[in-house]
């Protein structure tokens, strides 16, 4: 299967060479203005960016802009400039074409291009699922330990997490293999069904992340019930630009330290670009527990891209080389005092020893860790054929997972996971007739994984997955249909495994396939009011670890059993939502409905007296986890206000809510609740933004953010697997600006202080609330991060070619 994957690389390529030998017959390109709507001043770097074509310009000083390499069609173009109302509009490309834009002075940001889960480059606006665009401004102004944190702003999104630097996202309470993370165009595969797993993405590198919240099967598959977070990374640079970005941050709590840079070039349609990152945190503290000991991790990512953009479309190729360190927290305490234990190598004997003032601030992580290598090599095209337009995205994945936790041989690989994976998309994006745009595709993917540890918790297997769609969308001036079908086939083969003499896992094979679909509406009302409704099916196939896990690793508190008999999930979910965008308000609410027939969850396993069972593995314990399937239903919605007083535009007093109510069709052992459910969340901020045009500090602003969190006192208590949480409120602030010299932005800088009043609290979702009780305080599991300082500055490079 490699080889097949080079030798399609290969071809790409090699097509890309021949159809640019007609680029002169397709080139086209498109020039105007972009003007103050009020003033007729003209605006100087402003963005003007074609989303299906990966291409943009900047304009110059007197707010012109040149984009060449196009080819003939009908295209969403993105028109943006800082403090200024996003522009969408849809352009006929035919020919050397010329079209001006004028933008509208804005303090709200309430329109933007996604192309995650449509046809082609839509508006937000136009799409029927609910969809939040979280840009690369927005992440910085945020105060957090990693990006899944940083996203959890977004109303539905939460975060399951085991310390600073594992955190897996969690959207309308579905998380695991119920959400799929794309990166680049290339769905990201790593061990995503484990609780101490992350992502595997470079956080420092994320230029923009879309948010589907919803079934998204259609368009990705099986696993996403839930939805689809989409971070886009690589953006190539505008024509005739040179670029970077120097980033460095710390935070004072873990000590945790950022560096980032990275460079990228336009040369006539060729691309080019690199970047670097390091990031290392020692052990995060809270006022009950103190130090954590072993929650330090630090990580390295390096990785570039480079391509061809002309007029019969584009070819680009990316690569990243992950690599991450991570401790994992066990929570064992000394009964007396209270602090935390190490393992110790004694004469060859293993001992706990208390952890030291020393051990806290290294970023080294102790046994028990794991180490994460990821590396992806991605193939992006997009080529006009006749009246249409192919894209094709070819990927190699390789996901090095080990775990180390002999203290008598630190370099033992206890568990080490080989997965690779093959990914490929193909679609065909149909010219469009009478407002109707369509897509063929076809996708999926080749894996496989192989253990390679002295312990296996999944046994080796192979696993191909292919799936067909059709996606239409009908647009007129104030109504936008949309909709299609999808059949997809999985097969998985999982290997015999003998460990020790004895038959450790059974050879077995495994056949899903389901039909998926979505039907949506998407009305503008008014200028200011936009209706949505959809109704969507998803399915999710049982991954491996559901079907055939046998054994307990580092991290977790569970020694988990699989069952082979589980059936895929199929859910069924309806969407409504409402967005008003006024000049002093803007608002959007939705709410959903998701039933899901044989949902998959895991319980604890009674001992024939009652009891917990628990399982004894070498010398520790375990409680005994399997899995259960019974139909759910999860309902909720989110509210989104932000309002901003007239005269007082600069002042926006944003409030966010979100719900999710999860429950099974019948009682397991009393309960009818689901698992890892979110608690109720309220986001209140008053933000002050100023000096829009400050000669010294420009863009300035000032965020006084209060996050209350409810009591969750629906947990799933069958068999003693979950317990109640109590709420809290965190007080969170920040400020920041550019600095500027000649009109020239020299850096962007950012302060923050987070839970300034350093509240001691645990998150319904924090897997660390079911560490250990520390018997010298009573208290039970291990709390959140404390109060936590941050500063970021952001040096940006510019290189413009001169301009003709």
């Amino acid at each position: 299967m490699k080889k097949q994957l080079f030798l399609l690389l290969i071809f790409i390529s090699f097509y890309s060479f021949i159809k640019s030998q007609q680029a002169q017959i397709l080139k086209s390109s498109l020039t105007g203005k972009v003007t103050d709507a009020k003033t007729g001043e003209p605006l100087a770097g402003a963005s003007v960016y074609f989303p299906d074509l990966r291409t943009g310009a900047a304009t110059n000083s007197q707010g012109i802009y040149t984009i060449t390499n196009i080819s003939r069609g009908r295209y969403s173009v993105e028109v943006s400039h800082l403090g200024y109302a996003t522009i969408i509009e849809v352009i006929e490309i035919n020919g050397n074409t010329t079209h001006d834009f004028a933008l509208v002075t804005s303090f709200i940001e309430n329109e933007a291009v996604t192309v995650t889960g449509v046809s082609a480059a839509t508006s937000t606006r136009r799409t029927a699922i609910p969809v939040n665009i979280v840009r690369k401004e927005e992440l910085f102004r945020n105060a957090s330990v990693n990006l899944i944190e940083n996203l959890t702003k977004t109303p539905g999104v939460s975060q399951v997490s085991t310390g600073p630097a594992i955190s897996k996202p969690n959207i309308r309470g579905l998380g695991y293999n119920r959400v799929v993370v794309v990166n680049d165009g290339l769905r990201q595969e790593g061990q995503q069904w484990g609780d101490e797993h992350g992502i595997e993405i470079d956080e420092l590198n994320v230029g923009k992340v879309e948010i589907l919240k919803g079934p998204a099967s259609l368009m990705y598959g099986s696993d996403a019930l839930a939805g689809v977070i989409n971070i886009i990374s690589v953006q190539p640079v505008s024509e005739a630009k040179t670029v970077g970005n120097i980033f460095g941050s710390y935070q004072t709590n873990n000590r945790q330290r950022s560096f980032h840079a990275d460079f990228g070039g336009n040369h006539k349609g060729i691309i080019w670009g690199w970047f670097g990152s390091y990031k290392a945190a020692g052990d995060y503290k809270n006022k009950f527990d103190g130090y954590v000991f072993n929650s330090k991790f630090n990580e390295k990512n390096f990785g570039g891209y480079t391509g061809i953009n002309r007029g019969w479309g584009y070819s680009h190729l990316s690569f990243s080389l992950f690599n991450q360190q991570v401790g994992l927290v066990e929570g064992e305490r000394d009964n007396a005092t209270g602090k935390f234990l190490k393992w110790i190598n004694n004469n060859g004997t293993p001992e706990e020893a208390i952890a030291t003032a020393k051990d806290f601030k290294s970023t080294l992580p102790f046994i028990p860790r794991q180490q994460i290598q990821h590396v992806k090599l991605v193939s992006d095209n997009s080529i006009k054929l006749s009246k249409g337009r192919l894209t094709a995205v070819g990927g190699y994945q390789s996901n090095q997972r080990k775990e180390f936790g002999n203290i008598l041989n630190p370099s033992e690989k206890e568990l080490h996971f080989d997965l690779e994976t093959i990914n490929y998309n193909f679609q065909y994006h149909f010219e469009e007739k009478n407002s109707w745009r369509s897509t063929l595709g076809i996708n999926g993917m080749s894996q496989w994984n192989k253990n390679k540890g002295v312990n296996s918790l999944i046994p080796d297997y192979n696993l191909f997955d292919a799936g067909i769609f059709i996606f239409s969308q009908k647009r007129s001036n104030h109504t936008t249909l949309s909709g299609g079908v999808r059949f997809d086939e999985r097969n998985l083969h999982a290997k015999q495994l003998v460990q020790n003499g004895s038959v450790k896992f059974e050879a077995f094979q495994r056949n899903f396939s389901n039909i998926s679909a979505s039907a949506g509406i998407s009305y503008e009302a008014s200028r200011l009011l936009t209706l949505k409704f959809n109704l969507a099916r998803g399915f999710r196939a049982p991954v491996l670890a559901e079907l055939s896990s046998n054994g307990a690793h580092e991290g977790t508190n569970r020694f988990e059993y699989g069952r082979k008999d589980l059936k895929s999930e199929t859910s069924f979910q309806g969407d409504a939502g409402i967005e008003l965008n006024s000049e002093h308000l803007s608002l959007t609410a939705n709410i959903f409905h998701n039933a899901i027939q044989n949902f998959i969850f895991y319980r604890k396993l009674s001992a024939m007296n009652g009891g917990d069972s628990i399982i004894v593995d070498g010398s520790d314990e375990f409680f005994a986890f399997t899995f259960d399937q019974q139909n759910a239903r999860l309902f909720g919605g989110e509210l989104y206000v932000d309002i901003h007083p007239h005269p007082l535009d600069w002042l926006h007093i944003e409030n966010t809510f979100s719900f999710v109510r999860g429950q099974l069709g019948k009682k397991q052992d009393g309960s009818r609740n689901l698992p890892f459910i979110p608690a109720p969340r309220l986001l209140n901020e008053i933000k002050a933004e100023f000096l829009k045009k400050g000669k010294l500090f420009k863009n300035a602003f000032l965020r006084i953010e209060l996050d209350n969190n409810f009591s969750q006192n629906k947990p799933f208590t069958g068999y003693n697997t979950e317990t109640a949480t109590e709420g809290y409120s965190l007080l969170n602030i920040g400020l920041g600006g550019d600095v500027m010299n000649a009109g020239k932005k020299l850096l962007t800088l950012f302060l923050a202080v987070n839970n300034i009043t350093d509240v001691a609290y645990q998150n319904h979702l924090s897997r660390l609330k079911y560490a250990p009780e520390n018997f010298a305080t009573g208290r039970k599991g291990i709390f959140n991060m404390g109060r936590n300082f941050a500063i970021k500055l952001n040096l940006p490079l510019d290189f413009r070619h001169k301009e003709k």
